[in-house]
């Protein structure tokens, strides 16, 4: 099997940036799945993420990926928001630590429950530190976050650097899906100027290819966008702005 780590790195290196669309298992019908899923394809996204801030059990989160799969060949990466929302169908999960929650189950307790689980049986895990950024939506309610404020980016970054030094290999920026406001690209820039290999994803909030164009050329590596696709929202136009985007910081890496 492949590693799908080495993937995006790969793809990071050939692209500069990627897109990643995340589908909830709980307010995506499996009668619209083909719909979203044919959408996806089109648009040219890399990777589909596989969570959502609500309760879901594990024989739901495994017909989903499996319906997935049977759609398209794209990897599927678990965004799980407990230890119930694991499969080994994925290829891959995000192994994640809520870095800013005030509750320590969701910094460690629940990645120790989950840990077994996933050395045994898979799928693979991608260390992943998790920073809710605003008020970060139903994510940061769960997950009982004391969110970084927009206008406190040093204080993201900071969090980041320490996830870097810590050995994590990628750190999240999420404002939370369908934030008002996403996250900004002077924010992204700070976060990045502070940290150095470790891959950087953003989402929430993210609705047009302009706004993932600029998080991109900021320093983004991955951009998740999830609601507009509920939303009818032109997924196409974003992917391609991530891909100008990435292709642009490829030629010019000081712009």
């Amino acid at each position: 099997m492949r590693s799908l780590h080495n993937y995006i790195k790969n793809k990071l290196q050939k692209f500069g940036a990627l897109h990643l669309s995340l589908l909830d298992p709980v307010s995506t019908s499996f009668k619209d799945l083909p719909r979203y899923i044919d959408i996806i394809s089109k648009s040219g996204s890399d990777i589909i993420m596989v969570g959502g801030s609500t309760v879901i059990d594990q024989e739901h989160i495994t017909n989903f990926v499996i319906s997935i799969k049977e759609l398209c060949d794209l990897p599927v990466i678990l965004f799980p928001n407990n230890i119930s929302s694991i499969t080994n169908k994925a290829d891959a999960i995000w192994f994640m630590s809520l870095l800013n929650s005030l509750n320590p189950y969701y910094i460690t307790g629940a990645q120790m429950l989950a840990a077994p689980y996933v050395k045994k049986y898979g799928p693979e895990p991608l260390s992943m530190a998790y920073l809710i950024i605003g008020e970060g939506q139903t994510a940061g309610f769960v997950g009982e976050a004391k969110g970084i404020p927009l206008d406190k980016p040093e204080l993201a970054a900071a969090y980041a650097a320490a996830a870097e030094i810590m050995g994590f290999k990628y750190v999240y920026l999420e404002a939370g899906s369908g934030a008002k406001q996403s996250i900004t690209p002077k924010f992204v820039k700070i976060v990045r100027s502070m940290i150095d290999d470790i891959i950087l994803v953003v989402g929430g909030g993210i609705r047009s290819g302009d706004i993932a164009y600029k998080l991109v050329k900021a320093g983004a590596d991955l951009i998740v966008t999830g609601t507009i696709l509920e939303e009818g929202g032109k997924l196409e136009e974003i992917v391609e702005m991530v891909k100008k985007g990435g292709e642009e910081r490829l030629n010019d890496p000081s712009a």
